[in-house]
C-alpha cells in the first residue's frame, strides 16, 4: 500500500469537511469522514455512499463523531460543550458515539474517532475516572465492531494523554494527531508531543496553526498548511521516523469560505505532494 496517501476531511451533511464532490475533484485517494446527522446513518444512505466512493476511487478511512451543542468558540466554551466529558450530555452522546460506529461498520470502516473533550489531568479528580469508564465502554462497543477508536489530540499534552491511554487499558485505543491542535489549545510543541504519543498515532491530520500571545488561556489561529508554526516538512521527517505510514488528511476549518477552502486545500494538496517526493525514499 502507498506510503501516505493524500486525504481530506470529507462530511456529507454535517461537519466541518469538504463535499465528496471536492475530494474527487482534487484527485485525493482517501478521506475521514464527519459523521452525517442520524436521519442520514441507514443501511440504504450508507450503500449510496459506498457506491459514490468507489465510483471516485476514494477510500474511506476514519469515521469521526461529532455532537450538537458542541462549540469551539473559546477554550472554556470547548471545556464546557466538546465530547463525552460534559456530565449533562455524556449519556446522548454515548449513545449516539455507539450509533456511529454502527454506521462506520456499515460502511466497511474500523476506524471511528472523536474529540474527547477535556480530560482531567489529575486522576484524583472524580471527573477522571467517570471518563475512565465510558471510554472503556466506547472502545469494548467499537471492539465488538471490530474497530478501533482513535482520540484527536488537542486539549492534553503529550503525557497526559499517554497517561490516559495507559489507565483506560483497551489494546483499540489510539490516536488521531493534529499538530496544529497542540498549538491552538496551547498544550505542546506538536513535534515533541509526536515524539513521545508515536507508538499510539493510527492517523493524522494535516493543519497549521500560529501560537496565541497566551499559550493555553486564549486560542491561536488556524491558518493555510505550510503558513503556520508546525513547520510541515519536520512533521512529515518526524512521521517517518515514528513508522507512520498511513494517509495525510488534510483538515481546514473554514466551511463558511467553501471556495477559500477549496483552493487553499488544493494548495496543501500540493505542498504534500512535494514533500513527500522530497522526503520518501525513491
Amino acid at each position: 500500500m502507498e506510503t501516505w496517501p493524500i486525504g481530506v476531511f470529507a462530511s456529507i451533511d454535517a461537519g466541518l469537511g469538504v463535499k465528496l464532490e471536492v475530494a474527487r475533484e482534487l484527485g485525493v485517494p482517501t478521506i475521514q469522514l464527519h459523521a452525517p446527522a442520524a436521519a442520514t446513518r441507514t443501511p440504504a444512505n450508507a450503500r449510496a455512499f459506498l457506491a459514490r466512493l468507489a465510483d471516485a476511487g476514494i477510500r474511506l478511512t476514519a469515521v469521526f463523531g461529532g455532537f450538537e451543542g458542541e462549540s469551539y468558540a473559546d477554550i472554556p466554551t470547548v471545556v464546557r460543550t466538546v465530547g463525552l466529558v460534559p456530565r449533562e450530555t455524556r449519556a446522548a452522546r454515548t449513545r449516539e458515539m455507539k450509533e456511529i460506529a454502527d454506521f462506520a461498520r456499515l460502511l466497511g470502516c474500523d476506524v471511528v474517532a472523536l474529540h474527547l473533550g477535556f480530560v482531567p489531568h489529575e486522576r484524583s479528580d472524580p471527573l477522571y475516572g467517570e471518563i475512565l469508564d465510558v471510554t472503556r465502554d466506547l472502545c469494548d462497543h467499537c471492539r465488538k465492531n471490530g474497530q478501533a477508536l482513535h482520540l484527536e489530540t488537542g486539549q492534553e499534552p503529550a503525557d497526559s494523554l499517554l497517561r490516559f491511554i495507559g489507565d483506560v487499558e483497551r489494546p483499540n485505543l489510539f490516536i488521531n494527531f493534529d499538530p496544529a491542535n497542540m498549538i491552538l489549545y496551547g498544550s505542546g510543541e506538536p513535534i515533541a508531543a509526536l515524539e513521545k504519543v508515536g507508538r499510539f498515532v493510527k492517523s493524522v491530520h494535516c493543519k497549521d496553526g500560529t501560537w496565541a500571545a497566551r499559550p493555553g488561556q486564549e486560542w491561536g489561529a488556524e491558518v493555510p498548511l505550510g503558513a503556520g508554526d508546525v513547520g510541515m516538512e519536520n512533521y512529515l521527517r518526524t512521521l517517518l521516523k515514528i513508522g507512520y505510514r498511513g494517509p495525510l488528511t488534510i483538515e481546514r476549518e473554514i466551511p463558511q469560505e467553501p471556495e477559500r477552502q477549496k483552493t487553499e486545500i488544493g494548495q496543501a494538496v500540493r505542498l504534500l505532494a512535494e514533500l513527500k517526493a522530497r522526503i520518501l525514499p525513491q
